[in-house]
C-alpha cells in the first residue's frame, strides 16, 4: 500500500467506518502509514467510496462531470452532517485545526504514534510544533519501532526533527535495541543502525569483518571493512583472523580493504598473491603495499605470468605496471592462451599498456567466450572506424552467437555507421 489508490482508499474507508488501523492495513509497513495519510486527504475527491446507510435516499451526483457521465442518482454521497472522524482519520484531515486537535488522542492511543511521526513533518507550523513536542516526551526507545517510517519521512523538507531524535536515542539507548535494528529489512534503517553501532563500538572486529564479507550492500561493506581494521586502543587478539576474513571476501571492495590493512599489520609479503587478483582495485592495493615495503611488484607480476593458468589475473596486473617494450609480447602471447580467463585478462593488460593493435585483436570478436568478446569489443571501440564494415555486418548475422552480434552492433555505432536490424542482435 504505497500509493493512495485502490487498496489504500479501501483501508481509509474501513477506518472511517469504525475499523482500527490494524484491521484495515499492515501497520508494520512504513509505506502504508504514509499512504494512509495521503489517502484520507483524497477521500473527499472520491465520494462514491462512502457507504450509504440503509434507508437514506440516493442523492444526485454533486458535480457537473458526474451528471455528464450519466451518473445522476447512481452514486451515494457522504452524509450531510458526518459524525466526528475517528482519531486516525482526524490526524490526517485536510483541515490543520482538526489535525492539531487530534494530536492529543495519541497520548491515550500509542498505536497511532506513526501518525504523530508523520505530523512532525506537517506543512502547518502549529501542527508540526505540537507534534514534535509530543514526540519528544516519551523515552527515546519508543522511537525504535518507528525507525523505518522516521527515516522515510526524513527525506521530506521538514523531516529532520524525528530523525535527530532517533539518532540521539540510538546513541544513548540500550545496545541490544541498536543491534536488533542492524537486522532490519529496510536498507536506510539497518545502515543507520550499523553506523551508530560502529560509533559506539558495539560490534567486534570479527563481527564487522563477517558482515562486510557476507552482505551485499556496498555502503555497509565499506563501513564495516574499514571499522574492522581500524586500530583500537589495545591490540586485537584475533587481528590476523579478521584480516584473513576480509581477504577471502567475494567483494573486491572488502578484499581491497584487507589488502591495504596488510601494511599496518606488517604482513607486506601476503600482498604478493593479490597481484593476480581478478579485481583491478585489489591488484592496485597489493602493488601499493609491496612498494611501501620497498618491493617492486613488476618482477613478481612477470613471474606470475609464467604460470597463467594458475594466475589468470596476472596478465592484467602486468599491463597495469609493466613496460610497453618489454611486456607487450608476453601479453600478446597470452591472448592466444586456451583458458578464457587468461585471454580476458590479457586483453585488459593490453589496454592498460595502451598497445592494442586493431588487426591482431579483431579475430577475438569470434571468441567462443562471451566475456572475451566483450573485452575485445571494449578494447576495439576507439578503433571502430578502422574495422571494415563488411566484417562487422558478417558478425551481425542472425546465425552468429548473441555476444558476437551485440559486439558488432556496438562497433558499428561507435564508427557512426548504420546499426544492425533489431532482430539481429536483440
Amino acid at each position: 500500500m504505497d500509493g493512495w489508490d485502490g487498496e489504500t482508499m479501501r483501508a481509509v474507508v474501513r477506518v472511517c467506518e469504525g475499523a482500527t488501523p490494524e484491521e484495515a492495513f499492515d501497520t508494520a509497513s512504513a509505506g502504508a502509514w504514509s499512504a494512509f495519510d495521503t489517502g484520507v486527504r483524497n477521500l473527499d475527491d472520491r465520494p462514491w467510496l462512502w457507504t450509504r446507510p440503509p434507508g437514506e435516499p440516493v442523492r444526485p451526483a454533486p458535480t457537473l462531470l458526474d451528471r455528464l457521465r450519466g451518473r445522476t442518482g447512481s452514486r451515494p454521497a457522504p452524509p450531510a452532517s458526518p459524525p466526528p472522524p475517528p482519531p486516525a482519520v482526524a490526524l490526517c484531515h485536510r483541515d490543520g485545526r482538526v489535525r492539531e486537535a487530534a494530536l492529543d488522542a495519541v497520548l491515550t492511543a500509542p498505536e497511532l504514534r506513526p501518525l504523530l511521526v508523520v505530523r512532525c513533518a506537517d506543512w502547518a507550523a502549529p501542527v508540526r510544533e505540537k507534534a514534535r513536542t509530543l514526540l519528544a516526551e516519551p523515552p527515546g526507545g519508543d522511537l525504535f519501532p518507528l525507525a523505518e517510517l522516521i527515516l522515510r519521512l526524513s527525506r521530506r523538507a521538514r523531516g529532520d526533527f524525528a530523525r535527530d531524535l532517533l539518532e540521539d536515542a540510538l546513541r544513548e539507548g540500550p545496545a541490544a535495541e541498536v543491534l536488533v535494528l542492524t537486522g532490519h529489512p529496510d536498507r536506510a534503517t539497518y545502515r543507520l543502525a550499523y553506523r551508530i553501532a560502529v560509533e559506539r563500538g558495539l560490534l567486534t572486529p570479527m563481527e564487522l569483518a563477517t558482515t562486510a564479507a557476507t552482505c551485499g550492500d556496498v555502503t555497509l561493506q565499506d563501513l564495516c571493512a574499514e571499522a574492522a581494521v581500524r586500530p583500537g586502543p589495545a591490540p586485537e587478539p584475533d587481528a590476523a583472523a579478521v584480516l584473513d576474513r576480509l581477504l577471502t571476501a567475494r567483494s573486491p571492495r572488502v578484499r581491497s580493504a584487507g589488502v591495504t590493512a596488510l601494511r599496518r599489520a606488517g604482513r607486506h609479503g601476503d600482498a604478493e598473491r593479490f597481484l593476480a587478483d581478478r579485481s583491478a582495485l585489489v591488484r592496485a592495493c597489493a602493488r601499493y603495499v609491496l612498494r611501501q615495503d620497498g618491493v617492486d611488484p613488476l618482477p613478481l607480476c612477470r613471474a606470475l605470468c609464467t604460470e597463467p593458468a594458475a594466475h589468470p589475473g596476472a596478465a592484467a596486473g602486468l599491463g597495469e605496471c609493466g613496460d610497453r617494450a618489454a611486456d607487450a609480447g608476453t601479453l600478446w602471447a597470452l591472448v592466444e592462451h586456451p583458458l578464457p580467463a587468461v585471454r580476458l585478462h590479457a586483453i585488459g593488460g593490453l589496454r592498460a599498456l595502451d598497445v592494442v593493435v586493431r588487426e591482431r585483436l579483431t579475430p577475438l570478436l569470434d571468441d567462443p567466450s562471451p566475456a572475451v568478446v566483450r573485452a575485445a569489443t571494449r578494447a576495439l571501440l576507439p578503433e571502430a572506424a578502422g574495422i571494415p564494415e563488411r566484417l562487422l555486418r558478417e558478425r551481425g548475422a542472425p546465425d552468429r552467437p548473441r555476444a558476437v552480434r551485440v559486439a558488432a552492433d556496438r562497433l558499428l555505432r561507435a564508427a557512426g555507421r548504420q546499426r544492425l536490424p533489431e532482430p539481429g542482435y536483440r
